[in-house]
């Protein structure tokens, strides 16, 4: 039987505050075997590919109210545990960005916004070069979803991220 550590975003998310770094905290902190046990305002969706590729697999409860547990559980070892760092090839090949933007003042889900939007005016091939505060990991299921390629990292300082994206060709 997995134990858990309960993290209850509810509080946080009512204050307009993001609980992803908090989620990711205790995430760290679990010993092996351990599953983390959340609590939400809302069904979490974008975190259920996150927690999947950290090698967690999930069963959500919905809660009177509209709220949500969900209980993240080891995976029994199926599912990898590689991190979305880039789903682009390290292609030398790229095209000078057509837009750069400077998102790292901005509050989520702003930056990611300003993104997806960006993107939809530029062409085929084209890219769009992004700075951010944090590593936009809710951005790379829509920007896969959308057909595009990426590559990102943070900086050698660890001071913010920096997102380069080629819009599908």
């Amino acid at each position: 039987m997995t134990e858990f550590i309960d993290v209850d975003v509810r509080p946080i998310l009512r204050a307009g505050g993001e609980p992803f770094s908090i989620i990711m905290a205790a995430l760290a902190r679990l010993s092996p075997g351990e599953g983390l046990r959340l609590y939400a305002p809302f069904k979490p969706v974008p975190l259920f590919d996150v927690m999947a590729s950290k090698g967690f697999a999930h069963r959500e409860a919905e809660l009177e109210g509209g709220e949500w547990e969900i209980r993240f559980m080891p995976d029994d070892g199926s599912v990898e545990a590689a991190g979305p760092a880039s789903a682009a090839p390290n292609d030398d090949d790229w095209p000078e960005p057509a837009v750069r933007l400077d998102n790292r003042d901005l509050d989520p889900p702003e930056p990611m916004v300003r993104i997806l939007a960006a993107l939809e005016r530029l062409a085929p091939g084209q890219t769009l070069h992004a700075l951010l505060s944090r590593e936009p990991v809710f951005l790379f299921r829509e920007l896969t979803k959308r057909g595009h390629q990426w590559r990102g990292g943070f900086t050698p300082q660890n001071e913010f991220y920096q997102l380069t994206v080629r819009v599908q060709a």
